[in-house]
């Protein structure tokens, strides 16, 4: 259980920092009333969300592998 949850958060994390209009696009667009693009602030604070994703999801990895 482990192993897929670290996974997902991996996976989820790389795509949120990769491409975080992508992200925007699936949960925010509906929402604006132009749905044009996504804000500066919007674009970082995904970017950093995915990066945090990222390390925290390697670390379920590393845990799972080398120390159980």
């Amino acid at each position: 259980m482990l192993l897929l949850l670290s996974l997902f958060v991996t996976v989820f994390g790389l795509i949120a920092s990769i491409k975080p209009e992508f992200i925007w696009q699936l949960t925010e667009s509906w929402k604006s009333n132009d749905a044009t693009e996504p804000s500066d602030f919007y674009i970082f604070s995904t970017r950093f969300g995915g990066v945090c994703c990222t390390l925290a999801g390697i670390g379920g990895l590393v845990v799972f592998f080398f120390l159980e």
